[in-house]
């Protein structure tokens, strides 16, 4: 095979394996119910919150 057919059948997998971790990322994302999504909000906020010398006003 020439080398263009090559980089077109390498070009394909690359597509093919992003549509892969795309898919499997929404599925994992779907799987949480709207209070496991508030609360991993509410973390990640307090985390925030609790970091030292950092300025969380908006202004």
């Amino acid at each position: 095979m020439r080398w263009w057919k090559w980089l077109g059948l390498a070009g394909v997998a690359g597509v093919a394996a992003t549509g892969v971790v795309i898919a499997r990322a929404e599925r994992r994302r779907r799987a949480y119910t709207p209070e496991e999504i508030r609360q991993r909000l509410r973390e990640r906020v307090e985390e925030q919150d609790d970091r030292p010398g950092e300025d969380h006003t908006q202004g």
